[in-house]
């Protein structure tokens, strides 16, 4: 009897000393779990759906799945062909083991396996040959998954990691790959594909072996039958689908901006950005197309802002990622470059903050020396007295540094820094001064939307931001009405060379400024909304010269091909804040009146209205007939511009209206300036 008991004793003690070193085996070799998480990097869209990923370190395409995130009849599917007892048995399934063994005994060779999906999911974290050995290590290996990991997170590693051929590893890349979507929509023959393909990775490849993988989905659709996951109908309809025999092309949108995420320190696997996906591979065709026209080895770039939140929607950072000519590697909406004249807009909302300038204060364009700094403008014509509003809608130079000199480079500069925005010198401890006024210093395409976004705001300024929740509160930049006014300005401002008025074409009205920076190295173009702010450079990354390429004839016509792209504009602003920055005469008696002379001149006439033809009006074309442009008030001599550009002298008589001979049919702007500067618009269209 005692030795009886000293037996059942020392067996207890062998069994707990057995359990005891199984649980510490378990704790001290645990299965591998880092491989499951060492996937491709995703960069996603607003919406979640992929810009681009990036194979893993070891060269391969490995995207992160769920079962969630695959089509409940491919799960069905898979646990049907492969493991019909997957939900209940703890990682090692006993009646497939007994099965399998029977088998093998009856007939003197393998005829079915006992591999679960958790052994299987074990194995892909651990390849091994195929011997008893590896098959009772891949045993153990599967009992300790089903210790640390439920059901749905096994299926997670399987969905994962399983192999499809070459650099394919995973359902979601393999979808992505071979049927170019993915996996959460699948008809029964995808699914069935999906199925079998890693079977035998290798030799099913569709791409390379089509009808080796028609033959295994057509098996695993064969015993879908038997299994009752499909009727007879439905898979006879899914035999006659062919098999795809190609490769798609994994997503390569925003490509510029998803490699800068990707290689943040510290990047998460699946980065979220604020990308609209529509807009961007639009704008992204549009560059495309747009670069086709251009020189071979000039490139262009272009940002889309959400006004409301200052998100970036859209961003092209080259037409062409793998273009060397152009040096499409090349990020140009982060690159420091001379702003030409679009810091302008700027200078003048500042001044009208801060010096009480208002749009009808007049201001000498004329030859001037400010301290040894003597600029000409673009043309190098002067125009006499002008109205700031006329100044900043024509880009005049000497105006706006007279405007600068008077509200100081340093105090402009200073202002833009602490929004973040440094203004770059060559020499970085250069004092700020009046040559900024005209490019003499350098920005990003970025820096300069975000400034623009502020004027289609309320004046604050918030950095543009990629990632949600990256967002800055706003910081006070210029008055509201400031923002309103200089809006205001450029939205009268000359359509771009051949584009129709975007308040007639669109139903939209956009305020514009372009600009070009010194030798032609960089041409500019900015527009804004109430929803969206754009802007678009053109030029050679390496900044050598492209004489004749400036802004208005080279990126303003992009621009507004981009603005056709965007969805229409919200209301516009409450009348309480038009009447509250409108541009009134009675606004410009108790601001600064002129800039240059020193004299205020007394009140004159009211400001000049188009009486005919009115604005919005359609107009017949006939050739040699003339159209009257008849004005009431404004003080003379008047002067009229047709689509920014002055009227022949000859056609204005000094006893009769001014006359326009149209040159064809298409849309124009008629402006008509007094000898105060104060100008009226009217948009027409011929036909």
């Amino acid at each position: 009897m005692g030795r009886r008991w000293r037996r059942l004793a020392g067996a207890a003690v062998a069994l707990a000393a057995g359990l005891a070193g199984l649980v510490a085996a378990d704790r001290l070799l645990p299965p591998p779990l880092d491989r499951e998480r060492q996937v491709s990097r995703m960069v996603l869209a607003r919406d979640g759906e992929m810009l681009r990923a990036f194979t893993t370190p070891d060269g391969s395409w490995r995207l992160p799945a769920m079962p969630t995130d695959v089509d409940p009849l491919f799960l069905e599917m898979l646990l049907a062909y492969e493991d019909q007892r997957f939900r209940g048995h703890p990682g090692v399934d006993p009646l497939a083991v007994v099965r399998a063994a029977w088998q093998w005994v009856a007939a003197g060779e393998v005829v079915s396996g006992a591999s679960t999906l958790t052994m299987q999911a074990a194995r892909l974290l651990e390849p091994r040959p195929r011997t008893l050995r590896a098959k009772a290590a891949e045993a153990l290996r599967a009992l300790q998954l089903e210790r640390r990991l439920d059901k749905d997170g096994i299926l997670g590693l399987y969905l994962t990691l399983a192999p499809y051929g070459g650099n394919v590893e995973g359902v979601r890349a393999a979808a992505r790959i071979y049927l170019g979507k993915e996996p959460t929509a699948l008809r029964p023959a995808e699914a069935a594909l999906l199925v079998a393909l890693p079977q035998s990775p290798t030799r099913l490849r569709p791409d390379r072996f089509p009808e080796a993988a028609r033959a295994a989905r057509d098996k695993v659709l064969a015993r879908m039958v038997e299994r009752g996951v499909l009727d007879a109908a439905a898979a006879a309809e899914a035999l006659e689908e062919p098999v795809p025999d190609r490769r798609f092309a994994m997503p390569f949108a925003a490509p510029h901006l998803a490699v800068a995420l990707a290689g943040e320190a510290a990047a998460p696997r699946v980065i979220d950005t604020t990308i609209d996906l529509r807009l961007q591979r639009e704008v992204e065709a549009l560059a495309v197309r747009e670069a086709a026209r251009f020189d071979a080895s000039q490139s262009m770039a272009a940002i889309v802002v959400d006004n409301r939140t200052r998100a970036v929607v859209a961003h092209v950072g080259s037409p062409d990622l793998f273009a060397p000519a152009r040096d499409g590697a090349v990020d140009m909406t982060r690159r420091v470059r001379s702003p030409g004249s679009t810091l302008k807009p700027f200078i003048y909302a500042l001044a009208f903050d801060e010096l009480k300038l208002t749009p009808e204060t007049l201001i000498d364009d004329r030859p001037t020396n400010f301290g040894g700094y003597a600029p000409s403008n673009f043309d190098h014509g002067f125009r006499g007295r002008v109205s700031a509003r006329e100044a900043l809608q024509l880009s005049l130079n000497v105006p706006a540094v007279a405007v600068l000199d008077r509200l100081g480079a340093e105090r402009f500069a200073g202002r833009l820094a602490g929004l973040g925005v440094r203004l770059r010198t060559r020499d970085p401890h250069a004092v700020p001064s009046l040559p900024l006024a005209l490019g003499g210093v350098g920005v990003t395409l970025t820096e300069l939307a975000g400034l623009y976004a502020a004027l289609a705001g309320d004046g604050s300024y918030v950095p543009p931001y990629v990632r949600p929740g990256e967002r800055l509160p706003p910081v006070p930049f210029v008055g509201a009405q400031a923002a309103w006014s200089v809006t205001r300005i450029l939205e009268e401002a000359p359509p771009p060379p051949g584009v129709a008025p975007a308040a007639i074409g669109q139903g939209r009205l956009v305020a514009i400024k372009t600009g070009t920076s010194y030798g032609y190295r960089d041409a500019w173009a900015f527009g804004w909304d109430a929803g969206y702010t754009v802007g678009v450079w053109t030029g050679r990354p390496d900044g050598t010269p492209l004489p004749g390429r400036w802004g208005l004839a080279t990126a303003a016509p992009v621009l507004m091909k981009i603005f056709d792209l965007l969805p229409p504009p919200p209301m516009a602003p409450p009348r309480a804040v038009a009447s509250a920055t409108a541009d009134n005469p009675a606004s410009a008696v108790a601001g600064i009146r002129s800039i240059g002379s020193g004299r205020v001149g007394p009140a004159g006439p009211a400001p000049p209205v188009i009486s005919f033809p009115p604005d919005g009006a359609v107009l017949p074309w006939r050739v040699g007939n003339g159209v009257p442009l008849v004005v009431e008030g404004g003080r003379p001599p008047l002067r009229w511009l047709v689509d920014g550009r002055p009227l022949a002298a000859r056609d204005i008589g000094p006893r009769r209206p001014a006359e326009w001979l149209p040159d064809g049919r298409g849309f124009a702007r008629l402006t008509v300036l007094d000898a105060d500067g104060r100008g009226a618009t009217a948009t027409v269209r011929v036909e």
